[in-house]
């Protein structure tokens, strides 16, 4: 088992965004509910289940959103563990966004700005970059506490990886956010040594 100051690995963590759902192209969907996997994404994640079967995984958690709990479910089944919800894995609160199309947002200054400088701007009545980062970080950290040794699957949403990895590769802004492309069905790999977090693998997208 690793402990504080030991090179050893004391957990692993598979951030694994959602699998594909219809309008995971066209709508800001945010946390708005009733969005489903489509057919794509549900194959996507029959083959996240069977990409994660052999790593030694302890624990399954997933964002409270439908489109998570389904790519979570195929995962646990799998590993026939139960699928346990966290609420710091859910997606960003954006407010007066949530809903609208990414053509009808295109006009609008506020959101512009926001793709341009999540430092200082934050979605209409919605949660902030940084207050996602805020939640997310000391919930991983927690995991890595409670599962020592063990890998740990968590479920989540491509701007809260994102959030994660501004805060564990040390980047000097949150605006650096741009620098990770995480894709539907993607594993990010993080792994705990005890002096510290490493990335160990980023947007691993798994073939069709």
């Amino acid at each position: 088992m690793g402990r504080a100051g030991s090179t050893e690995v004391a957990a692993t963590l598979y951030l694994v965004r959602h699998a594909a759902h219809d309008r995971v192209h066209s709508t800001l969907c945010g946390r708005m509910p009733g969005v489903t996997l489509g057919e794509e994404g549900r194959r996507q994640a029959e083959r996240l289940a069977e990409r994660l079967a052999g790593e030694g995984i302890a624990a399954v958690y997933s964002s409270p959103l439908e489109r998570a709990h389904e790519t979570a479910n195929p995962i646990a089944r799998r590993l026939r563990l139960p699928v346990r919800i966290a609420e710091a894995l859910n997606e960003i609160d954006f407010g007066g966004w949530t809903g609208h199309r990414f053509d009808e947002l295109a006009n609008d200054v506020a959101w512009a700005s926001w793709n341009r400088a999540r430092t200082s701007v934050r979605p209409p009545a919605g949660e902030g970059f940084a207050a996602a980062q805020a939640r997310i970080v000391p919930f991983l950290k927690d995991l890595a506490a409670c599962h020592d040794g063990a890998g740990v699957v968590a479920v989540t949403h491509c701007d809260v990886i994102r959030a994660a990895l501004c805060a564990f590769m040390n980047c000097q802004s949150l605006d650096d956010y741009r620098l990770f492309d995480i894709s539907p069905a993607s594993i990010t790999r993080l792994v705990w040594r005890g002096e510290g977090w490493t990335v160990a693998g980023m947007n691993e997208a798994l073939a069709a």
